[in-house]
């Protein structure tokens, strides 16, 4: 029987050596690695700044605390995402304003969020959920409008492109991830994107223990400020993976498209939506059941799957239903319908790199026989 496991990093001979390389140093943080990682990943994605820290959670964080983002705040998210894109607003004592989100790009839906702003309203927060862009331009507009903030969370978007311009570079700022089931991994890292000096100097400063950023004494703390350093040997094996980053994504796309081929005809299984002037750079291969199965059913399916030496996951459960979250604002089934009825619905298959088409006609096998017999 097979043993597929749902995702699986890429780590070849050129990160190994990255890596030992910088243990031969007495640099394993603090060194020229994470500056060159920033360097080389804003160059990338088209920013002026780049700030890396250990985790895409603590780039959200940051940004949130540099905008100026506190208490009473209101920030409108969406609820179909990582809990993190929510909690990040929590940890300065905001509100997460949570709105519905598109059926086919399971993104923030922009038509809704105008009926959501306040007077305590201060930003719009966005996911590139799944890889696949927001609307940016809408998102935009809306923000302009209503003269807001606007921040990207693209921590599974990176190298995909809304209307040819590459995710990470929307917003006052953005942010990436690189845990080990993203495009490229540092092992656990994330890093801030913007143009804004201001605010990269602001959480670079904050990123290390609130210090000056330049001619600052060591024990000298100018203002408040975390632990949230990437350390040296995760920027190698950044900076190695990033070289690699063309041959991961067509990698990942041939993927995709062997599973599309597989799957697209198969009625019992919707594909994941990619609109016109999106270039999508594959995070997960989610798909979806049609409406007529429920979250019970979508569960067996997962369960018998993982039987057969399959696993598969589902994605996402929404953030409003979340334990702490509706006993701390009272949400209810039903707050999000069109988010609701996704999650119910979704699962992720198998996927990375190095997934063979013998291994994907297994999983597609008996995800069909599976679901036929459950019809």
């Amino acid at each position: 029987m097979y043993k597929i496991s749902l995702a699986r990093p890429d780590i070849g001979e050129k990160e190994k050596k990255a890596v030992l390389e910088v243990l031969k140093t007495p640099n394993l943080s603090l060194g020229p690695k994470v500056k060159e990682f920033e360097e080389k990943i804003a160059k990338f994605v088209g920013v002026k700044y780049a700030v890396a820290v250990n985790s895409g959670t603590s780039a959200l964080h940051l940004i949130i605390r540099a905008l100026g983002i506190k208490d009473g705040d209101e920030v409108i998210t969406t609820p179909f995402s990582f809990i993190a894109s929510a909690n990040c607003i929590l940890y300065e004592r905001a509100k997460p304003v949570f709105v519905d989100i598109d059926e086919k790009t399971l993104n923030i839906d922009p038509s809704k969020i105008e009926e959501k702003i306040t007077k305590k309203t201060k930003a719009i927060l966005a996911v590139d959920v799944f890889g696949h862009p927001a609307d940016w331009d809408a998102l935009e507009k809306i923000a302009k409008k209503h003269n807001l903030l606007l921040i990207e969370d693209s921590a599974e978007a990176l190298g995909s492109k809304y209307k040819g311009k590459k995710c990470g570079s929307f917003g006052n700022a953005a942010i990436l991830s690189f845990y080990p089931n993203k495009q490229i991994t540092t092992s656990e890292g994330g890093v801030i994107l913007t143009n804004s000096k201001k605010l990269a100097d602001s959480c670079q400063n904050m990123a290390n223990q609130g210090r000056r950023i330049k001619n600052g004494k060591w024990l000298e703390h100018i203002r408040l400020g975390y632990n949230y350093r990437m350390p040296e040997v995760c920027a190698a094996m950044g900076i190695a993976q990033l070289n690699r980053i063309n041959e991961i994504l067509k990698k990942r796309e041939k993927v995709a498209k062997i599973y599309n081929k597989k799957l697209k005809d198969f009625s019992e299984i919707k594909i994941p939506y990619v609109a016109p002037d999106v270039k999508m750079s594959w995070f997960v291969y989610v798909v979806k059941l049609p409406k007529k199965y429920s979250k019970g059913n979508r569960d067996k399916i997962i369960e018998k799957m993982l039987k057969r030496g399959v696993q598969c996951s589902n994605y996402f459960q929404p953030i409003h239903l979340q334990p702490f979250y509706w006993k701390m604002f009272g949400f209810k089934s039903g707050s999000f319908p069109i988010c609701e009825n996704i999650s119910q619905r979704t699962i992720a298959l198998p996927f990375y790199n190095d997934l063979k088409e013998k291994e994907i006609n297994y999983i597609v096998k008996n995800l069909k026989e599976i679901i036929k017999k459950l019809k």
